[in-house]
């Protein structure tokens, strides 16, 4: 696919000082005011287009969104066709507002003359630290291109990881509310119809069956309580997780999960290395890409322990002596990184570990899929169950007793 060449007006200042106006043409992958920089002008500041850029996009924009934009742009760019007519075209082709919102933004700051890295850092919700500063060091060196074919493959992996979790746990999530939309049917339909019949017989009610009787009533009688207490609580849930209280309790519990623990500790490990990977094989310093890999854990735990290592090795200590003291990180992971700190080949070393975390992850995920699937059948009969026979236990005694 093919663009018109788009030229941006923009004003330009002189390092002399005096003022002009005018058209610079856009190089293949880069901002239409960097030639002018180069040759002794930089931009005066917000030219007319810059201040016509429309409010941030108010629509979510999800991942999978940015992964897409990221391959195609990395593809476009590397066709020789500019960031700001790949810009323009993809602004043309989606049909997602939010996304369309996003993409004339950013291609109102690049006309406007800005950096394509600056562009993106206006939008920290949409693209995250280490995704413009993999940019900004793909415009320092000239490789845009590949720089956005490396975020690419990155953000792809991400998603496949986050995709594997999820799975896991959408089965189980899934039976849990059928069962709790079955028991809710029987002890509010079902149970009120029956109850009539037993209290006519006088037959004498076995404790399950009173049990369920009693539930039935309080879910009929008093529903109004039990829908404010569900939405209480899913609503103080995300008060809490706001919180750094909640928040920190929450990633303890996701750490720390029978079952699931070890599972998303390697999750993250994965996710966390592959973005150090990323960002040191870019030429990004050792210390930005500590700083930038924390900010990727998406855990507090691990954060922290990221933040301590950046703090470390600013200290002169190697990344390996700090990861051997710190839990979270196993024996075997620091001493590869040791491996190929002294060898020079630390990114190398590190897209190595993620690949087996990875595939570790999805070992597990299999591994824990066909074991939940039967066990959630297993507990999804044993209550629906129980409470079937607490209902045709009184049904049998009546049986009996006309005998």
């Amino acid at each position: 696919m093919g663009f018109a060449a788009m030229p941006s007006a923009n004003d330009f200042r002189s390092s002399s000082g005096p003022m002009r106006s005018g058209y610079s043409a856009a190089e293949p992958v880069a901002s239409a005011g960097r030639p002018a920089r180069r040759d002794g002008w930089q931009s005066s500041g917000p030219s007319a287009v810059e201040r016509m850029i429309p409010a941030p996009p108010a629509r979510r924009i999800r991942r999978r969104d940015i992964l897409h934009l990221t391959s195609q742009l990395a593809v476009m760019t590397d066709a020789g066709i500019t960031l700001a007519e790949a810009l323009a075209g993809l602004m043309q082709q989606t049909d997602q507002p939010g996304l369309r919102a996003l993409l004339e933004q950013l291609h109102g700051h690049v006309q406007a003359g800005e950096d394509f890295s600056a562009a993106l850092s206006r939008y920290p919700q949409h693209f995250s630290p280490s995704y413009v500063n993999l940019v900004k060091a793909g415009e320092a060196s000239g490789s845009v291109p590949l720089m956005l074919d490396r975020l690419a493959a990155h953000l792809q992996r991400d998603q496949e990881s986050r995709s594997r979790v999820r799975g896991a746990l959408a089965y189980p999530a899934v039976m849990l509310c059928l069962s709790i939309l079955a028991c809710v049917f029987l002890l509010t339909y079902v149970f009120p119809k029956i109850e009539p019949m037993f209290a006519a017989r006088g037959v004498e009610l076995p404790t399950p069956t009173r049990f369920a009787l009693a539930l039935s009533h309080s879910l009929t009688e008093f529903w109004w309580i039990w829908l404010s207490a569900g939405l209480g609580l899913v609503w103080g849930g995300r008060i809490a997780f706001r919180q750094p209280w909640g928040r920190d309790a929450w990633d303890w519990f996701v750490l720390n999960c029978p079952g699931l623990g070890g599972l998303m500790r390697r999750s993250i490990l994965a996710r966390s290395l592959r973005s150090l990977a990323t960002t040191i094989n870019a030429g990004v310093p050792a210390l930005e890409s500590l700083r930038l890999c924390a900010a990727t854990s998406e855990n507090v735990y691990f954060e922290r322990a990221w933040s301590q290592v950046t703090e470390q090795v600013a200290s002169g200590r190697q990344i390996h002596e700090v990861l051997e003291d710190d839990a979270l990180f196993p024996q075997t992971l620091t001493q590869m990184v040791g491996s190929g700190e002294r060898s020079g080949k630390l990114g190398t070393v590190l897209n190595k570990i993620s690949d087996y975390y990875e595939s570790e992850v999805a070992a597990t995920v299999k591994t824990l899929t066909t074991l939940l699937e039967p066990l959630m059948v297993v507990v999804m009969g044993a209550v629906i169950g129980g409470l079937a026979l607490a209902m045709l236990l009184p049904i049998f005694r009546l049986s009996t007793h006309v005998g």
